[in-house]
């Protein structure tokens, strides 16, 4: 009996320590969660704070550095273009060539406004007898004046043929340009002025340009080629100025017919006292399918007894290139060139070069190219050509 009492009151001794216990510890968490609502709340007012006062900042108008760059970064692109060859010649020393580099820079100040520059290195080095230029080939501003219609005032591409405004290396066969956009118009070419462009009626564009015009004189006063008369707007002779305008028909899906027509005031800046001059081009493009074909003619008229005492009064060219492409990738070209810088006389012969070769196009964009040029009139001018070129 007595065992039996002890164990109860032992019992009982123990269940209120436990009881105790129990109380004290929860008494420990209590106090803990309310230190951590403590720091929870402060933390919470901190961030209240920063988020009004970043309200306030963007209602003010200052947003910080941050945000002035990313709207600068979507409202300018950059880009580019490449081209390096190698050409196997017959009868002369071989090249290699990093023949161009090309950096697009553009920038949207507003839905009407914007701005277009590209600057270019060719033959990869430039400076004091270096085989290179380093050239600003435009710099312009467009302005959306009325809907369809812009103005283009700065330093842009003549609108005239079929690569001097369109010649990324992927948009055209061959590894070099063809020869009579660049000896007869003269393809890349350049000048300083103002231009108004914009659309007609669907499918119908104009262009019509004042700028600054070519010096074709050369040191004997005498008058040059067509092609060493581009000033390149590099304090550039403005005696006397150019004019031109195209009108550019695409209404029917894969069709291109184009037309330009330019006045030159002088054709050497007033070195040569009559040398007014007339450039007259056409071409068509026509896609039909995974079958292509251009064909382009310009012929130049060139005012002045001087012009036709050097038989180089009319001076002109025509190309055909009709193409195929096997896959989406691999095509294949044929392009026949002929041109003339002195058909004034009678008797002069035109030049004659038939290219033929492939493009196979690793990407859109990426392009390899091989092909061969065979001079009709002579066989020192073959070459066998390779080129990689790029876009971006």
């Amino acid at each position: 009996m007595k065992k039996t009492a002890l164990a109860i009151a032992l019992s009982a001794v123990a269940m209120n320590a436990a009881a105790d216990a129990s109380v004290e510890e929860l008494i420990k968490r209590l106090d803990a969660q309310e230190k951590e609502i403590a720091e929870l709340k402060k933390a919470q007012a901190q961030t209240d704070q920063k988020v009004e006062a970043t309200a306030d900042a963007l209602d003010s108008g200052d947003a910080g550095s941050s945000d002035k760059s990313l709207d600068w970064a979507r409202k300018t692109k950059i880009g580019g273009y490449g081209e390096i060859h190698y050409n196997n010649f017959n009868g002369k020393d071989d090249q290699i060539d990093a023949h161009r580099f090309v950096l697009f820079v553009g920038h949207e100040f507003n839905e009407k406004v914007r701005f277009f520059s590209e600057l270019e290195l060719e033959h990869g080095l430039s400076g004091d007898g270096k085989p290179g230029e380093v050239e600003l080939e435009q710099a312009y501003i467009e302005w959306d004046y009325a809907e369809k219609h812009r103005l283009v005032a700065g330093q842009f591409l003549i609108p005239v043929g079929i690569l001097n405004e369109t010649h990324e290396p992927e948009t055209f066969y061959g590894t070099e340009r063809n020869l009579v956009e660049k000896n007869i118009i003269p393809t890349t070419w350049w000048e300083a002025g103002a231009m108004l462009r914009g659309d007609i009626t669907a499918g119908l564009s104009y262009d019509v340009a004042f700028t600054s015009g070519l010096d074709s004189s050369d040191e004997d006063g005498e008058l040059g080629s067509i092609r060493s008369g581009r000033q390149k707007v590099a304090k550039a002779n403005a005696n006397d100025f150019a004019y031109t305008g195209r009108l550019k028909y695409t209404g029917v899906t894969g069709l291109e017919l184009a037309a330009t027509a330019q006045y030159q005031e002088n054709l050497t800046q007033g070195t040569i006292s009559d040398a007014s001059a007339t450039l007259v081009e056409a071409h068509a493009i026509y896609n039909i399918a995974d079958f292509s074909i251009r064909a382009l003619a310009a012929q130049w008229n060139i005012d002045g007894e001087q012009a036709k005492d050097q038989g180089m009064d009319v001076q002109n060219g025509w190309y055909i290139e009709p193409s195929y492409k096997v896959t989406e990738q691999l095509g294949f070209f044929v392009r026949y060139n002929e041109w003339n810088n002195v058909a004034g006389f009678d008797q002069s012969d035109a030049e004659q070069v038939l290219d033929y070769g492939a493009n196979y196009w690793l990407t859109p964009r990426v392009v390899f190219k091989a092909d061969w040029s065979d001079n009709q009139n002579a066989d020192k001018g073959d070459s066998f050509n390779l080129g990689v070129g790029w876009s971006f």
